[in-house]
């Protein structure tokens, strides 16, 4: 029995670092365009949904290879993009050259803010509940909060100016170190 609530708190919980991630590239982005914003929306829910279905199939081998460095992956990917976004903040040269939405930025991010959700598969799995149901939930929530991210992130952005760049940057590695935190306290 699939109970939806559960499911759906379950889905913010993991959406918030997709949020996270989608406010800080709208502050540095400034204001983006409706293929930018799908982009990011979209990935950051796709990986979300795969994560937890890879993680079911393929189950605790997966884990056994993964555990011990994944968190590192996601720590190294966000204090990276962080720190080029707070680099290009105190640059002189305030024009953006790089689009995060696009090519391996997007890739990078997108399992940057996916890779807790493998954890849920295997939940799943243990208890012999079906994966696809709340994948789909898990999927669609983080490329609402996506949007909603990048939404609040050009309202800042425009408010803010440049400082938001900044602001973003510091965003994604503190997330990086919240990320770090978390798995060395396990």
């Amino acid at each position: 029995m699939i109970n939806v609530i559960h499911i759906i708190f379950i889905a913010l919980a993991l959406g918030m670092d997709a949020f996270a991630v989608s406010l800080a590239a709208a502050a540095y982005l400034g204001k983006t365009d409706k293929h930018q914003k799908f982009r990011l929306s979209f990935h950051f829910g796709l990986f979300q949904f795969f994560m937890p279905l890879i993680r079911w199939f393929l189950g605790s081998e997966v884990e056994r290879y993964t555990r011990s460095f994944d968190h590192w992956i996601a720590f190294g990917i966000l204090l990276f993009i962080g720190a080029k976004m707070c680099y290009d903040a105190f640059s002189n040269e305030i024009t953006i050259t790089k689009d995060i939405s696009k090519g391996w930025s997007l890739v990078t991010l997108s399992l940057a803010t996916s890779i807790d959700a493998l954890a849920v598969g295997f939940t799943y799995g243990v208890m012999n509940n079906d994966i696809f149901v709340p994948a789909i939930i898990i999927g669609v929530v983080a490329a609402i909060l996506s949007l909603i991210g990048i939404k609040l992130g050009e309202i800042l952005s425009v408010r803010f100016g440049s400082k938001m760049a900044l602001i973003g940057g510091i965003v994604l590695i503190l997330l990086a170190f919240n990320i770090l935190r978390e798995h060395l306290l396990m």
